[in-house]
């Protein structure tokens, strides 16, 4: 399984979001300015992560972003899952539960596929925020 840059970027997007608001709007802008990113792109992600609730926007002047809940709320799962969907590292059936894809499939793939999920859904944005700060 390879992220693709809508997740690394819309995590790192959402992370500089945290990190900048202090519970005040942020534009765009000034997230892909920060971040090396373009504005059009960042569009397109923050609409999927607002209409997942993840963020709320605020119009009008000095309007932008801000995170729908706290940063201890949202863990890293729900923003990746929201970009990318499922994070299965394979995409096929088990088959026969007697083939050997099937036994390879629910033993390695499956295991390794949950393992991935346990991680990104018990690290919070704060988490990586805190963590982020330290270095």
């Amino acid at each position: 399984m390879k992220l693709s840059t809508k997740g690394r970027y819309g995590l790192r997007a959402l992370a500089d979001l945290a990190l900048h608001s202090g519970g005040q709007p942020v534009a765009l802008a000034a997230i892909a300015k920060r971040q090396h990113l373009s504005d059009g792109y960042l569009e397109s992600m923050f609409g999927a992560l607002r209409r997942a609730g993840l963020v709320r926007s605020i119009k009008g002047a000095g309007g932008g972003y801000v995170l729908a809940r706290s940063a201890s709320a949202i863990s890293v799962g729900e923003i990746l899952y929201v970009l990318e969907g499922d994070l299965a590292i394979v995409d096929e059936d088990g088959e026969q539960t007697d083939s050997l894809r099937g036994c390879i499939k629910r033993f390695v793939w499956d295991n390794v596929s949950r393992k991935i999920n346990n991680v990104v859904d018990t690290v919070m944005l704060e988490d990586l925020i805190s963590h982020c700060k330290a270095d």
